[in-house]
This record gives C-alpha cells, structure tokens and sequence, in this order.
C-alpha cells in the first residue's frame, strides 16, 4: 500500500492518550465543584458551598485540563 492511499489520522496515538486524560482531568475538576446544596431550602450551609476545594482547587484542576488538552493538540506527533 502505498502513501498516498494510506489513511492517516489527525494526530498520532501518544496525542490521542494525552487528550483523553486532559478531559478525564477536566471532568474531575467539574467534578469536585460539584454540590454544596441543602435538602431545606431554608438553610444554607455556607462552610459546605464556600469549601476550599470547591472554590480553588477545583478551578485549577480545570486550568490544568485544559492546558493538557493544548499541549494534546500541539505536540508533534513521532509519526
């Protein structure tokens, strides 16, 4: 088979692989910011909504994730 008939994909595997993990490290980052309500409506649990993990450490593994996913997409495939 030559070159020119051979299907070649966009990016190369390792690219592939990091991408993935950069929208696993981003899910993971939503992830954490996740809850924080109450089952009364009346009560509002500010410790539980205004946690440190909620509030700084989840925002910086989304930035991460998403700096993954730039370097995913613009390291130069071995290929």
């Amino acid at each position: 088979m030559s070159e020119s008939t051979k299907s070649e994909l966009a990016f190369g595997k390792e690219n592939y692989k990091l991408f993935i993990a950069a929208v696993v490290v981003v899910t993971i980052g939503y992830l954490l910011m996740v809850g924080g309500g109450s089952e009364d409506p009346t009560v509002f649990n500010a410790d539980e909504l205004f946690s440190p993990i909620r509030i700084t450490v989840a925002p910086i593994v989304v930035l991460l994730g998403f700096g993954l996913g730039m370097y995913a997409i613009m390291k130069k495939s071995k290929d």
